[in-house]
């Protein structure tokens, strides 16, 4: 996206968050411009007054003028400023919860891609700790202050002389030079630290993490974790070591150009007061008059080369969100068909899947089907695809190749919302949010059924840990919002996930391991109980253990991200050279069969 593109999309996003800060941009501008003429205009007549007539009430119109003008416009400017500082703030909030909307809509398989993950990093850091917005409205407001008061500026000196213009352009343009270089270098600059800085926050979080603690302490990883801590702090220092040895020679190269301007300025305008060698004279507040004009020419003149260095400088840093945002939504890649009913059948057709970027094969050439009301256990060691393949399954990857049909019709030709609406799943790496107890299990349906959400409650075995909270279904999990809020222990957790799968009442129910916490008595009890509540649903189980298996219609094996068998419990069995039969066998002491 070019510079011109980003600089209309975000004007776009400012009148569609705000139609006032495009007026209270303007007006800032107008107002900045006009205080700069005031100071390089009325000062003229003020000094030829003091050297000729010398009228008291002259001195005193023009004094006034000035210092009254002034006075108006510095508050006003102040008041612009608020209102800006006001606006970008507002806009910046405005980015963040687009950028938040967009991570819970986008495609999933790029969140789980460590490019995007990068990317996405790179977003949220342009946006909250470069200061972007900040220094992008700043850069405009000064860009279109310089525009306006350089027109004017310049139709003042051209009565002075042309080719004295030229001159100053030309010492300008060496500053405009040595600003755009620095500022291509600065771009180049954050690009390289951002990523050190992601590892480096990594490491820095974990180590005020409280997850982490105990693991940190039983196993002595303190040092190690300083250790990582300490030599991305070495590579950031070293960085930004060479980054200020550079804009220190920027700045020296800065002062003698800018030194150089002044000579020229007040050496030929100065030549203009006492000698008609090269025009005609001119009074001693002509002089003031051009000085001033030359001076602040020179001045704007640079500050807009660094405006629009500064400008393009900020919209490339907004270049990971531009990325990121213009990343597709699960929503634009669905079709539009509604899903209506129950889920009769499950096809899987040929299905490989490979993630994105990367040439190894997690599934390949995967087909078989369920039927309503099947009982189905996914089998198979850890890394040999079982969860890739229900997250084919739920819509959240899209396979490399082949299909999956519900209902004799492929997923992705469905509404999204309304085929989800049949599929409850629990994953092992489930999460509950810092809501109640109640909210984690209903997630906020309308007209939740609280009767129902103790029958659940009761039915996966924490009636007697929920009566027991002063609160009950309203205490809140975590003290991120309550300090009343409870931490619940994995198992207890793992089962308000089940129960919030069950109160969807989808006609699809998945169990992808969120039982790995539980003791291998305890998840055969859980199963079995929830084997009894789903009823004549269709069920899909995924355990290392075997307690799901036998009570399930058909068992498909995984192996290496290939089908190797597709049968019953009694018949995989009877195959004692097989990967269910080694893996059964092994796990039978924990198991009343």
């Amino acid at each position: 996206m070019n510079n011109i593109k980003k600089l209309k999309t975000f004007f776009s996003l400012s009148w569609k968050v705000s139609h006032s800060y495009i007026f209270i941009l303007l007006c800032n501008t107008l107002i900045s411009s006009s205080q700069v003429f005031i100071n390089v205009i009325l000062p003229k007549f003020l000094v030829d007054e003091l050297i000729g007539n010398c009228v008291v009430d002259k001195l005193i119109l023009y004094g006034g003028l000035i210092v009254l003008s002034n006075l108006f416009l510095t508050f006003l400017q102040n008041l612009m400023k608020r209102l800006l500082d006001v606006k970008s703030i507002y806009i910046k909030n405005k980015l963040n919860q687009e950028m938040g909307k967009k991570i819970m809509n986008v495609e999933y398989s790029y969140l789980e891609d460590p490019y995007y993950l990068d990317l996405k990093e790179r977003a949220v850091f342009s946006i909250n700790n470069q200061g972007v917005m900040e220094s992008l409205i700043l850069s405009l407001t000064s860009l279109f202050k310089n525009i306006f008061t350089l027109i004017g500026l310049a139709a003042i000196m051209m009565t002075l002389s042309v080719v004295f213009v030229l001159i100053l352009l030309v010492t300008v343009a060496i500053s405009v030079f040595i600003y755009m270089s620095f500022a291509n270098y600065q771009v180049k600059f954050f690009q390289t630290i951002i990523p050190v800085n992601r590892k480096y926050s990594v490491y820095f979080e974990t180590g005020f993490n409280d997850m982490y603690h105990k693991d940190i302490r039983l196993y002595n990883m303190n040092k190690m974790l300083i250790d990582k801590v300490t030599y991305y702090n070495k590579e950031i220092n070293a960085w930004f070591t060479k980054f200020y040895k550079k804009l220190g020679q920027m700045m020296g190269l800065f002062a003698v150009v800018n030194d150089l301007q002044a000579a020229i300025a007040y050496g030929y305008v100065g030549l203009r007061v006492i000698t008609d060698k090269f025009g005609a004279k001119i009074s001693i507040g002509s002089f003031t008059m051009y000085v001033s004009s030359a001076i602040n020419f020179s001045k704007s003149i640079i500050e807009l080369g660094t405006n629009i260095a500064t400008v393009f400088q900020n919209l490339s840093y907004l270049d990971p969100f531009m990325e990121f945002m213009s990343l597709p939504n699960e929503t634009e890649q669905e079709g539009k068909m509604k899903f209506e009913g129950s889920i009769n059948s499950i096809k899987f057709e040929n299905i490989t899947f490979s993630y994105p970027k990367s040439d190894k094969i997690i599934l390949s050439n995967i087909s078989f089907e369920i039927n309503k009301g099947d009982k189905i256990s996914i089998v198979g060691l850890n890394g040999a695809g079982k969860t890739t393949l229900i997250k084919i399954l739920c819509r959240l990857y899209k396979p490399s190749s082949g299909n999956v049909y519900v209902n004799g019709i492929n997923i992705f030709d469905y509404d999204y919302d309304s085929y989800m609406d049949n599929i409850a799943t629990v994953f092992q790496d489930y999460k509950l949010l810092n809501f109640s107890i109640d909210e984690n299990i209903t997630c906020n349906i309308e007209n939740s059924d609280v009767d129902g959400v103790m029958k659940l409650i009761k039915d996966v075995g924490l009636e007697d840990k929920i009566k027991s909270l002063k609160e009950g279904l309203s205490t809140k999990f975590g003290k991120a919002y309550d300090e009343k809020g409870i931490e619940m222990s994995g198992g207890q957790s793992q089962k308000i996930a089940i129960a919030r799968a069950l109160y969807k009442n989808a006609s699809l129910i998945i169990l992808d391991e969120p039982t790995s916490a539980l003791d291998p008595l305890a998840e055969a009890e859980i199963y079995e109980n929830f084997n009894s509540l789903v009823g004549d649903k269709t069920a899909i189980y995924i355990s290392h253990r075997m307690s799901s298996s036998v009570f399930c219609d058909k068992i498909l094996i995984i192996d290496g991200g290939e089908v190797k068998d597709f049968d019953s419990h009694a018949n995989l069995m009877k195959k004692t050279d097989s990967l269910y039969y080694e893996l059964f066998t092994s796990q039978a002491v924990n198991y009343q069969v």
